[in-house]
This record gives C-alpha cells, structure tokens and sequence, in this order.
C-alpha cells in the first residue's frame, strides 16, 4: 500500500479516480478518515496497491507536485517516467508511473541514532528536573521525520509547513491522538549534544521538553545534500 498527501481541493472521489480504484475500496483502506466528506491538506491517504503503480494527470498538476503528494524525489519521478519527453509540460490525463514503496530507501542507521540520541538526552534533561520519562511513539517519529524532510524539500524553516500546515494539522491527519501537544524545530547542529544545549538555553524550547503534562515523544532528522542536518521533536500527551 502507498500513501497520497491530499491537495487542496481534493475529495475522496478525485483522489480514487485518479488510481483508478473503487472509492469504497479507498474508503476501506482508511478507517482512520472517520468523515470521508470531510479532509484537508497535510492528510496521509491509504491508497490500495494493485499490480502497477500509476498516477492519473489532474488538471493543475506539474511534475513537481506530484513528486511532493507522493513524497517522491523530482529526478528519481522523472527518471522513471521517460515516455514524458518535457516534464515541465504535462497535460490533464497523461499516466505518470509512481514508484513502489519498496523502492525507497528506509531510513539510515546513522539518522536513526541521531533521533534515539536526542530522546535519550531528553528523558536525562527531565530526570534532572524531576519529571517522569518520556516513552517514544514510532508513528510520532515518522512525522516528525516528514517535518525535517520537508524543510529540506520546500527550502523553508518554520512551524507551518507549506505542505502539511501546522503541527497539529499533521498530529490531526495522521490520526494521532492527544490533549496536549507541541514541537521543537533546529536547523545546523552538528550532532544531538548540540542540539539540545540550543533547545535547553531556550526558554521556549526548554518547557516544551520538561512540560510535566506530555507522556510521548518523536524525533525526526534529516540530512540536505551539503551534510546540514534538520531535527524536528513533536510530543504529545496521548
């Protein structure tokens, strides 16, 4: 199964229309939208996989936005898509192939332990004010990774994603419940000690990650191409 990021102006119906599936199969592939009337941008969409991953050209769409719904990168869709002989030229209707999941890279080793660094260094900084540890929730993780990823592939750095809206909007579409919630952004430390003494000389940042209210944390990093590294914790208090 692959994942859709909804557009504006998407329904269930376009959306199944476009990969040419039933919309009660779509619908079955997502129990998680409890109003299918009612979605928004930023949501992750469950699409069925069938033999053959293709995508149907709507109006409005360019290369570069289908690779952002399919968080695919623009070279490797157009690399895969030779029959389009100018991808800046594209036209409602056209088959655009989409790669398999399988085919992209999971995350590294190295990423990985940056992120269960950062926790660490979190549930220390709360020990030495007398709070509780936080417990890692895998699918707060995942987020947070998109987020760092994201400022990377939109060239931005701020709370509100161009993309995905706010961290709520993303807590909100990816089914993640919470009665508390809040985000820590950092973009060129050099490795997790450096990056929480940022957080930790910040007042703001400080009482996101000693807040005695929240339970959860996730941690997202993300490496540009010149080695500049984008961190990213959402916590949540489930």
């Amino acid at each position: 199964m692959i994942t859709y990021i909804v557009m504006r102006g998407d329904t269930m119906w376009n959306i199944a229309t476009q990969y040419g599936i039933e919309l009660n199969e779509l619908l079955l592939a997502n129990p998680q939208i409890t109003n299918p009337t009612l979605i928004y941008p930023g949501q992750i969409i469950n699409i069925p996989q069938n033999n053959t991953l293709t995508y149907i050209v709507m109006p409005g769409d360019s290369m570069w936005s289908i690779a952002q719904k399919h968080g695919q990168n623009l070279n490797d869709l157009i690399a895969k898509n030779p029959q389009i002989t100018n991808p800046a030229f594209i036209i409602p209707g056209q088959i655009i192939n989409i790669s398999y999941p399988s085919e992209t890279p999971s995350i590294s080793n190295d990423i990985r332990s940056l992120e269960l660094e950062v926790i660490r260094l979190v549930n220390s900084e709360r020990e030495k004010a007398g709070r509780t540890p936080l417990v890692e929730n895998n699918k707060l993780s995942e987020i947070a990774r998109t987020k760092s990823q994201d400022f990377i592939n939109n060239n931005y750095f701020s709370h509100n994603s161009p993309i995905y809206g706010s961290p709520f909007d993303m807590l909100d579409s990816n089914g993640i419940k919470y009665t508390t919630a809040a985000e820590n952004i950092a973009s060129g430390q050099r490795d997790p000690m450096e990056v929480m003494r940022y957080w930790m000389n910040s007042p703001g940042h400080q009482a996101n990650i000693l807040n005695s209210t929240i339970n959860q944390i996730g941690v997202g990093v993300a490496k540009d191409n010149n080695g500049t590294l984008y961190w990213t914790q959402m916590f949540i208090r489930s």
